[in-house]
């Protein structure tokens, strides 16, 4: 059975800016632009601490500092950040050659091959990751990427979340729509004019009436999506 796995770094810039600096551990952290929140920039990525004021991502930096005007805010230090995303992809060809590097804190890993459980394989990934560069991952594994993807953002930070075909209804339908992959905020709000909410919701409407809607590209897309059906391959070039 195919089994595939998705890797993502939890908070990444700022896991890795903290991991540099420890006097910054467990403060609110937001990194984006030049770190001058009175300038124009948007956060690129902000400590969980810093979440639970409501600074999230892509989100202006001085909305963030009204939020949250005693956070430290950083610049982006690409250079750094790609340097340990390296040693991380490094890390994940140890496991399997088929990966699919999809950003620079995140990747999907075909484990179908490994002679292994999910559950193992997920843990050593971990391990080594926290051995080997001090950071944690959250980590997501399905018989498809649209699932795994989903599963690795359901228990962050440092969560592992391993999805069977039959969790389907109890545990991917209830969530909002705007956690399938694709799903960006104005579909969202054009769904929420149809009543549509949910993922669940989405799967019971109609194939033919998401066509009507969205196109016939799209709104197949939306009808496979909320059923969990997804072909895909890891690209691997």
């Amino acid at each position: 059975m195919r089994r595939i796995l998705h890797m993502d770094m939890d908070a990444f810039f700022a896991a890795v800016e903290a991991l540099r600096r420890p006097e910054l551990r467990g403060k609110p952290l937001v990194i984006g632009g030049s770190g001058d929140p009175t300038k124009r920039g948007v956060v690129s990525t902000a400590s969980y601490e810093a979440r639970m004021y409501g600074i999230h991502s892509a989100m202006p930096l001085m909305k963030a500092h009204t939020l949250c005007p005693h956070a430290v805010f950083l610049p982006v230090d690409y250079h750094e950040y790609s340097r340990v995303s390296h040693i991380i992809k490094g890390i994940l060809h140890e496991f399997s050659p088929v990966m699919e590097d999809v950003g620079i804190d995140e990747a999907f890993l075909d484990i179908s091959d490994i002679d292994t459980t999910p559950e193992q394989i997920a843990k050593e990934i971990k391990n080594r990751l926290r051995e080997r560069t001090g950071l944690t991952c959250s980590i997501g594994i399905a018989h498809n990427k649209l699932l795994a993807k989903i599963a690795s953002d359901l228990q962050k930070p440092d969560g592992l979340t391993i999805l069977a075909g039959k969790d389907l209804e109890a545990r991917i339908w209830p969530l909002p729509v705007r956690k399938l992959w694709g799903v960006g905020p104005k579909t969202e709000a054009y769904l929420k004019q149809l009543n549509i909410r949910t993922i669940g919701e989405l799967a019971a409407t109609s194939r033919d009436k998401l066509i009507e809607q969205f196109g016939k590209s799209y709104g197949q897309y939306l009808h496979e999506a909320s059923h969990g059906i997804d072909d895909s391959p890891p690209v691997t070039h």
